[in-house]
């Protein structure tokens, strides 16, 4: 009978997200708060509480995330990520301090403690991966000039996490300095090792994956993906990272028909994850924080703004793009709830569960908004300020598959030799 339910359960979840899918495409919108809201309606408080399926969505939610950041690494090689991070290393500093700092300063000015600043520091901090590689792959800008920057600095919040949960970990559990930096040894071992057989082995794992059928394909990389992410979670690093170095060691044709046969598979539990996530969160505690969430949010924005504008230009990457990567990096997620429920877990204080689940959920409907938004909106400012008048004139570098100078309406070096 708990298996007829079962069945019941996903088979309902599934055509709800159907037809809200449908909705969003009918009105050319991202169908993600509409997933975060039938999250909310399924889960604890909701209208139609889940009874028996919550462990399968749990599961669903874990893949999910794995192969959105599989397919954001099929996008790239690994010398272009080694190169594209040895640039980027100081917009991820900046990106760490603009976007902690609100966290950290709203837990020490409502009287939270230190532990619970640099707890409320990295729910601000970190831009969710899985959401963000959604909206642009919803919005066709993997190809863009700007996109290898944003995911730099996704890498980078990656990277960062896995040296910050150790830390905090150890805060929340007051255990000494040297097992918080023995698991920390661990994180940057495993990061090192897979980064590697990545770059000096990527054609081995390439012909091992090699399958004369789609079928053989989809299983052995499928496979292989949750096997690795799953040993770079154990092994006190994201799961997400893991998936994205997979993705980046094959390249050519095989990443190609990878991202074909795996790409059904990938939008069906993308969007289960975006219920799973309003899974948790209980519509009734959201009222009470709800200020101050907003004022977060609105902070949170201005400061991711501020982080994919400084990535993009770097880049050379004109005002369009600029504003395209901010909007990429809005959305908080995953991690953001992770680390809020360590504390909440710790007893350190009730109140930042409510918060961090507000928070995450604003910028989580907000970021896909705000990211179908940043194109109009910069058209906008360039009626505004024209290129002669000096906002458009630095030259950029076409991009194997980008757009084109015109589509940022960039002039080249050579019609603007001043820039």
């Amino acid at each position: 009978m708990e298996s007829a339910v079962q069945l019941i359960e996903l088979g309902a979840i599934i055509l709800a997200l159907g037809l809200l899918g449908a909705v969003a495409v009918r009105f050319s919108i991202s169908a993600i708060p509409l997933y975060l809201v039938a999250g909310l309606a399924f889960g604890s408080g909701g209208v139609l509480p889940l009874t028996t399926s919550e462990e399968f969505v749990s599961i669903g939610a874990e893949v999910g995330v794995i192969l959105l950041l599989f397919t954001l690494g099929l996008e790239y090689t690994a010398g272009e990520l080694v190169g594209t991070l040895r640039t980027s290393a100081p917009v991820g500093l900046a990106d760490l301090v603009l976007n902690a700092a609100p966290g950290v300063v709203a837990a020490l000015l409502l009287g939270w403690g230190p532990v619970a600043a640099v707890v409320m520091g990295g729910v601000t901090y970190v831009t969710s991966s899985g959401i963000t590689a959604k909206v642009m792959g919803d919005l066709g800008w993997l190809g863009n000039r700007e996109t290898p920057r944003v995911l730099s600095v996704l890498v980078f919040e990656d990277l960062a996490m896995a040296a910050y949960l150790p830390i905090v970990t150890t805060l929340l559990a007051g255990a000494g300095l040297l097992a918080g930096a023995k698991t920390l040894a661990i994180a940057a071992a495993t990061i090192t090792v897979i980064l590697i057989v990545a770059l000096r082995w990527g054609r081995l794992v390439e012909r091992f994956v090699e399958s004369p059928t789609d079928e053989v394909l989809l299983l052995k990389v499928l496979g292989l993906t949750v096997l690795v992410a799953g040993l770079a979670q154990q092994l006190q690093v994201s799961a997400a990272v893991g998936a994205f170095l997979v993705g980046i060691a094959l390249s050519g044709p095989l990443a190609h028909s990878a991202r074909e046969v795996l790409t059904p598979l990938r939008d069906l539990f993308s969007a289960v994850f975006f219920v799973f996530f309003g899974l948790h969160t209980d519509p009734a505690e959201l009222p009470p924080v709800f200020g101050a969430a907003a004022l977060l949010a609105v902070a949170g924005i201005a400061a991711k703004l501020a982080t994919g504008w400084l990535a993009a230009r770097q880049a050379g990457v004109g005002p369009t793009g600029r504003l395209r990567a901010g909007a990429s990096l809005v959305p908080r997620g995953e991690f953001n709830i992770v680390i809020a429920g360590l504390a909440v877990s710790a007893g350190i204080n009730p109140r930042i569960g409510p918060l961090a689940a507000a928070y995450v959920l604003i910028l989580a409907i907000a970021g896909p908004l705000l990211a179908r938004c940043a194109e109009p909106l910069a058209r906008k400012l360039r009626r505004k300020h024209p290129p002669e008048k000096a906002i458009d004139d630095e030259p950029v570098r076409e991009r194997s598959g980008g757009r084109s100078d015109a589509d940022d309406d960039e002039p080249s070096p050579a019609a603007n030799p001043v820039g």
